[in-house]
């Protein structure tokens, strides 16, 4: 039988979970080493970029960094490498070695920082709505979120979101903690859900998983779903003219011809969804309780997510 578990609960007795407070987006245009993710234990541990790979299971893989890395404090800082790539850049260089799967490596922080212990502590992010992040790379890389001592025991199937890959110019995606879900090659019994892993997150996690290769990549921006901005998502198709706009309980569209509207609660749910076209362009958020919501449009020529607040 699978089992599910009232994280709540379980979790609560484990450990202590800090409240999420103000996620500021990381831009590494600003050239900051650390990423201020309003969750800091007080250790001022979190938020500090590292890699991580293959090599414990038989793998050789590494990243290779454009630039030398290190400072007084630690031969492993990236502040070096964030100021030339004006973001988290490298090379995957991927080597199977013994490994029974694909290599892998990836690029990560911790969003508590350390406990007494040493190891990193968890805190529930639901409050972000999910993660927005801008990145390019060779290949499709997986969004990861990392549970710390948990992520043994669901035998690291950990939720994740696989992004495309983006070579010719900077990807941003607004993923809602929703659309995390476990690998499709997972068949333990304990499940858990992109909501219910937000409510206990450790890390986040930019992972490159792929055959035998090098394959360049560039974290530019990351952030909370719910600052994920019209301006910062890009079409394939030119979406300029496309906005929402919400009048009172009222959320009128314009410049979008065919595309489905969806309203997200900041738990990644899906509160309110319409087609919308030249007959329909309003969606009615009456029900609504008060509070911050995504808006996303998807349809064949526009693309865009915005946040609203309704009072």
């Amino acid at each position: 039988m699978n089992t599910k578990i009232t994280w709540a609960a379980a979790f609560l007795a484990a450990s202590a979970v800090y409240a999420a407070s103000t996620f500021t987006t990381w831009d590494g245009n600003d050239g900051l080493p650390q990423v201020q993710t309003g969750l800091d234990n007080g250790t001022q541990t979190s938020g500090y970029w590292f890699s991580y790979g293959d090599t414990d299971d038989g793998g050789g893989s590494k990243v290779v960094w454009p630039v030398k890395i290190g400072t007084d404090d630690s031969d492993q800082a990236l502040d070096s490498v964030i100021t030339h790539c004006k973001g988290v850049c490298g090379t995957a260089s991927l080597v199977r070695g013994t490994l029974t799967y694909p290599p892998f490596v990836g690029i990560g922080f911790n969003i508590v920082g350390e406990g007494d212990n040493g190891n990193p502590e968890a805190a529930d992010a639901t409050p972000w709505g999910g993660l927005c992040i801008t990145y390019e790379s060779q290949y499709g890389p997986e969004l990861e979120l990392g549970l710390g001592d948990f992520d043994t025991e669901i035998q690291y199937a950990n939720p994740v979101v696989s992004l495309a890959k983006a070579t010719t110019a900077p990807l941003t995606k607004a993923i809602p903690w929703s659309e995390f879900k476990q690998p499709v090659w997972y068949r333990g019994d304990t499940k858990i859900t992109g909501p219910e892993a937000a409510k206990r997150l450790v890390a986040i996690k930019f992972k490159i998983q792929a055959n035998e290769g090098d394959y360049t990549f560039n974290i530019k921006k990351i952030g909370p779903y719910v600052d994920c901005s019209l301006d910062d998502i890009k079409t394939i198709r030119s979406a300029s003219s496309a906005k929402a706009i919400l009048s009172g309980r009222t959320l009128g569209f314009t410049g979008v011809n065919t595309a489905t509207a969806e309203v997200i609660n900041l738990q990644g749910q899906v509160v309110a969804k319409q087609a919308i076209n030249n007959k329909a362009s309003t969606i009615n958020l009456k029900t609504l309780d008060a509070g911050i919501y995504m808006v996303r449009v998807t349809g064949k020529s526009v693309n865009f997510s915005n946040k609203i607040v309704l009072k």
